[in-house]
């Protein structure tokens, strides 16, 4: 199975069809933005990724990765498309299987039997079978396993659990779950992994791969969820949080994680939630470790006003706009929603949002009359009040002089 192809050329999709290209396979790129495509045939990058550029040049300048708006015949089909969350009939949050669904329509006319297709999107679970039904329903005359003597589709799921900023070794190195919906079809997929992953691969059922990924991101969550939730406690009883947890984390059996403005990305602040509309009654832990931390926002958006709130017209630095540090990765991060809400309800306060990883304002920004998107250095000495929001490594090396009497709300503890 030599000729794949990658649907979906974002943060996943485009690093997995770069180090198939690699490792000899011809890769077709899909997808529906003009920039990623036309990006990617220039052997560019569409986005920040460490030790991505290098790969996809080379990829292309060799012929082993192009890339094009329509599906094309492939032995091998990775369904790596976004699945954000929606509010569901009860207002809880449930999957948005929307994008895996027009993959698969696109998928289904190319197919004539004996193709494997891997869905990669984090998902809940049965979504890989709904995948396949969904590829079935356009195509009756293939099957899951031969029923009726139909040609075969094989169907699979591996969730990726790369860290953005490490994508490039982590693929590589990192152990891989492959759930089949036949056996077949999970023995397939890991000979499509092998060809790249030095990790382990443990074949499962599609079901419990899907779960996998979900159990990983939402055992996170709540270590995070306890981390933020005591942040807030020790303010109340006037302890500093960050001493606390290097005095705790010195018992060789407790390792607590740090609290932050928030959780962002692509995976933590969303994975949970399909575990939560799953099985609502029984993910009460999660679901309120999903609470605390989805409050913590508006708990930072407090201590700025308050840090503000004897200045008529305040200038508010709020450094870092991505979800984690020193990469360009907005996708639902805290940080920008803070710098955001922080406009809104200050409308007399002038807000100064830094990002020094983007060169241009993101688009959830645009329309606010009173923020400007600046250089660190520009916010700081123009600022009343300093909010670092992201520990990126320019804030981290800052001279801790040009905070000199700043009013400073620190949610990182580099500071302190």
């Amino acid at each position: 199975m030599t000729s794949i192809c990658v649907v979906g050329l974002g943060y996943i999709g485009l690093p997995t069809a770069a180090v198939l290209a690699r490792a000899g396979a011809d890769v077709v790129g899909v997808d529906v933005s003009d920039r990623h495509v036309n990006a990617v045939n220039r052997g560019e990058l569409p986005f920040v990724e460490a030790g991505l550029g290098e790969v996809v040049a080379d990829a292309v300048a060799r012929g082993r990765l192009r890339a094009q708006q329509e599906t094309p015949r492939a032995d091998v089909y990775i369904v790596a498309v976004p699945t954000p969350f929606k509010r569901g009939p009860s207002g809880d949050h449930e999957a948005d299987l929307s994008y895996i669904e027009a993959a698969a329509r696109g998928i289904a006319p190319q197919l004539v039997g004996d193709e494997l297709v891997v869905l990669e999107s984090t998902s809940p679970p049965g979504t890989t079978e709904h995948m396949a039904e969904v590829i079935l329903t356009e195509r009756p005359d293939l099957s899951v396993d031969g029923t009726a003597g139909r040609p075969v589709v094989h169907f699979a799921h591996c969730p990726e659990r790369v860290l953005p900023g490490r994508i490039m070794t982590e693929m590589v190195s990192n152990s891989r779950v492959i759930g089949g919906l036949t056996p077949r079809a999970a023995e397939l997929a890991r000979d499509v992994y092998a060809t790249f992953c030095e990790g382990e691969l443990r074949l499962t059922d599609a079901r419990t791969a899907e779960m996998a990924k979900l159990t990983e991101n939402a055992f996170r969550d709540v270590n995070i969820a306890f981390a933020n939730e005591l942040s807030i406690i020790c303010e109340k009883l006037d302890v500093n949080v960050w001493e606390l947890i290097e005095l705790a984390n010195l018992h060789p059996r407790v390792n607590i994680l740090q609290p932050g403005p928030g959780v962002g990305g692509h995976c933590i602040a969303v994975d949970p939630w399909f575990i939560v509309s799953a099985a609502p009654e029984q993910a009460r832990l999660i679901h309120t470790a999903r609470n605390v931390n989805d409050s913590k926002p508006a708990h930072v958006i407090q201590r700025v006003r308050e840090a503000a709130a004897d200045l008529a017209s305040p200038t508010i630095a709020a450094l870092g706009l991505a979800f984690k540090p020193d990469v360009d990765d907005l996708r639902e991060s805290p940080a920008l929603s803070i710098t955001r809400e922080l406009a809104a309800q200050l409308p007399e306060a002038k807000v100064l949002a830094v990002e020094p990883n983007i060169t241009e304002p993101p688009e959830a920004l645009n329309g606010a009359p009173n923020i400007a998107f600046v250089d660190y250095r520009t916010a700081i000495a123009a600022a009343d009040v300093v909010v670092l929001l992201v520990d990126h490594r320019e804030f981290k090396a800052l001279d801790r002089n040009l905070l000199d009497g700043k009013r400073v709300v620190d949610t990182r503890g580099i500071w302190r």
